[in-house]
């Protein structure tokens, strides 16, 4: 099932669309995989505790709404 031509951010955050999202679009996957791990070890690096708190914040943002920018910007 293509993803839909219209997508709005409500219906972006819903986990099946993220998750046929994720899984037509590998590249992106393993992209988000690198910064959900990576952005709270370099908050850390950089500020401590709470730029590992922001790093996750960002990481779980980030998750939530590729499918819904990668969209804006492709179409």
């Amino acid at each position: 099932m293509p993803f839909p031509s219209q997508l709005s951010l409500i219906d972006s955050l819903k986990s099946t669309q993220r998750q046929k999202f994720y899984e037509e679009h590998k590249d992106i996957a393993k992209i988000m995989i690198l910064v959900v791990f990576l952005f709270p070890i370099l908050g850390v690096y950089i500020s401590g505790l709470l730029g590992a708190a922001l790093g996750m914040i960002l990481s779980i943002v980030g998750y939530l709404l590729a499918p819904y920018l990668t969209h804006l910007i492709l179409e």
